[in-house]
């Protein structure tokens, strides 16, 4: 397996998954990170708890399949998809299959870049 480097990554879902859950019980391990970019494997177990981050995120979904809620809005996803989600705001996966799996990209400034770009003008 190629390990991960500041110059190269390879996201082999199997090996990542292998990983799952990590160690200390939680749903997701840290799979590489480059400068402002945090890049995750989310594999949530019959409930996502997970609460609003502070940094602009994308999903990558690649198994699996259920509802996508974020702020007031609800809607199904399936894998292959990908979801935008922009710091602070609400958001959680329900009524997920039991293989549901995730890439998770975490990048920009904390607050995220649409209040960085407001705060700049």
């Amino acid at each position: 397996m190629m390990q991960p480097s500041r110059h190269r990554f390879h996201g082999d879902l199997a090996v990542w998954l292998s990983k799952l859950p990590a160690p200390d019980g939680k749903p997701f391990v840290v799979a590489f990170e480059h400068g402002s970019l945090a890049v995750e494997l989310f594999r949530p177990r019959t409930v996502d708890t997970q609460t609003r981050h502070s940094r602009d995120e994308v999903y990558v979904v690649v198994r699996g399949q259920g509802e996508f809620v974020h702020g007031p809005n609800r809607h199904a996803f399936q894998c292959g998809d990908l979801l935008f989600v922009p710091a602070g705001l609400d958001h959680r996966f329900e009524n997920f299959s039991e293989d549901l799996a995730l890439w998770v990209l975490f990048y920009g400034p904390e607050g995220g870049e649409e209040a960085q770009r407001t705060s700049s003008l």
